[in-house]
Order: C-alpha cells, then structure tokens, then sequence
C-alpha cells in the first residue's frame, strides 16, 4: 500500500505555519552539554513541584 499523498509534502513549505529553527537553535539541539543542562534544569524544576504538594 502506498501513501501517494504524502510524496509532494515538503517540510516548512507555505502550506505550514510553523516557525522554522535558524543555525543557533539547531546547533543548541544537538550539543550534548546544553541537553544535559536542560535535564537538570527540568528536574530540578520537578523536584520543586512534587516537593510542594507533598
């Protein structure tokens, strides 16, 4: 079965709406130190969340 539909979609053509990513926000998605980072942050943000309702 194949999807002919979907042979002409190009990503980030007119058709969408979405904001495309420029180089600094690429480069931020594939450095494994700001991920990390991140990882962190998101935890630390959780800890505080779960602390307050307990």
């Amino acid at each position: 079965m194949s999807k002919y539909g979907e042979k002409n979609i190009k990503a980030y053509g007119n058709n969408f709406t979405t904001m495309t990513p420029g180089p600094f926000a690429k480069k931020l998605r594939t450095c494994v130190l700001f991920q990390f980072i991140r990882f962190i942050v998101i935890n630390l943000k959780m800890l505080v969340v779960v602390s307050k309702s307990h």
